[in-house]
């Protein structure tokens, strides 16, 4: 009988940022990556060969319940600010036994857009904060 290999589970997760230390994400958007194909045809072709062209990713999100801490609040404040720190960020999938099975980087990532909890009276709800974070470049390294 072959070894059955599981797909693994997307809620356990690790967000690592330089120099922030932040818990408790509770979402992550890791990013689409595509390239642009440049159709190209040479004088007497009959058909146009594809070429790889422009390379695009886009941002990661990140969600997390509010406390006290405003670590990730401060660092897009300082960039809002025009002192941009690009930091890097890793994101790291880990199985039941908190090993890790596959990881993405993002280098040279810096915040452009933090939303404050939506607040109601309403419901018991955790208020959610976000971040939205550009970067130089995606790499799947597990």
């Amino acid at each position: 009988m072959a070894d059955r290999k599981d797909p693994f589970r997307s809620f356990r997760f690790r967000v690592e940022i330089d120099g922030i230390n932040q818990a408790g994400f509770t979402d992550v958007t890791i990013p689409d990556s595509s390239i642009d194909p440049v159709e190209y045809r040479e004088g007497t072709d009959k058909y146009t060969r594809k070429l790889a062209g422009f390379w695009k990713e886009g941002n990661v999100s990140l969600k997390w319940g509010i406390t006290d801490s405003k670590q990730l609040y401060d660092w897009y404040k300082s960039c809002k600010e025009g002192k941009v720190q690009r930091k890097n960020v890793a994101i790291k999938l880990v199985d039941e036994e908190d090993k890790e099975v596959a990881a993405w980087t993002f280098e040279n990532a810096w915040p452009i857009k933090y939303k404050a909890p939506d607040l109601t009276a309403k419901n018991h709800d955790v208020g959610i904060e976000n971040l939205e974070i550009v970067h130089e470049g995606m790499k799947r390294t597990t």
